[in-house]
């Protein structure tokens, strides 16, 4: 999909199922908010179905499967289960992540290279059903090679390390992890993956990020569901979309 401008917004909505589930009700409801979302300017809605079901739920994918207008990415872990539930749905993409019980969120990338041919095999009926798959990996070139000898179409580079250093005022280390960040998306274009970015952005983080002339697709959540508490979701997503839009313009 062609989104508004060369760099497209996926608006991940988990946070809103965790909000929904703090206590225990239907509200707010998660569909309700990747409509929005659509509205506000979101090329593409991202929800992650973890095994635990700690935000989002199956009943949630169905809804975001048959609801939206624009693509649904489906991000779970690479086990049977969750393959047997995408291969239901046929979202338009799939990103596997790695996925720890005890953790609060995603805390790195996926070990492609250690696990490369298991995740040949994972990956293959997903491809076959029209998916597009997407490793959520770091920097390391090793992860990116792997990723696109499994057969990947797309890798999105885990930003949190970045972000992290940024709100601790960490600048030079920052700025080095962003100029690793460059070469791992310049290295995944040369080989052929369209490269999307997130995890951790903010308005005061992101326009480095979405500068980057290989970057595609910036998937942002927790940040934007925060936001909306002081100026509504689709106040959030506009000024989001308006940040980005200005970083690439300026690139």
């Amino acid at each position: 999909m062609q989104g508004r401008g060369s760099l497209r917004l996926g608006v991940n909505i988990d946070h809103v199922a965790t909000v929904r589930n703090a206590r225990g009700a239907v509200w707010p409801d998660p569909l309700r908010a990747a409509i929005l979302a659509e509205t506000a300017g979101a090329d593409g809605i991202t929800a992650h179905l973890r095994e635990d079901r700690r935000h989002i739920r199956d009943s949630d994918m169905e809804a975001l499967r048959a609801g939206i207008g624009i693509p649904l990415n489906f991000e779970s872990a690479a086990t049977e289960e969750m393959a047997a539930i995408v291969l239901r749905l046929k979202p338009h993409a799939v990103c596997l992540v790695p996925e720890r019980r005890e953790e609060r969120t995603t805390e790195g990338g996926l070990d492609v290279a250690g696990d490369e041919a298991r995740l040949t095999s994972y990956i293959a009926p997903l491809r076959n059903a029209g998916c597009r798959v997407s490793m959520f990996i770091g920097h390391d070139p090793r992860q990116i090679e792997a990723s696109a000898r499994i057969g990947a179409a797309v890798v999105e580079l885990h930003t949190g390390h970045y972000s992290d250093l940024h709100a601790e005022s960490r600048l030079d280390e920052a700025e080095a992890e962003l100029s690793a960040l460059r070469r791992g998306a310049a290295l995944a274009a040369s080989l052929g993956l369209e490269v999307h970015a997130g995890h951790g952005l903010t308005y005061e983080n992101v326009a480095p990020v979405a500068a980057m002339p290989e970057v595609m697709e910036l998937n942002i959540g927790h940040f934007l569901v925060g936001e909306a508490i002081f100026r509504g979701l689709g106040g959030a997503i506009e000024e989001m979309r308006r940040r980005m839009d200005a970083a690439r313009g300026e690139a």
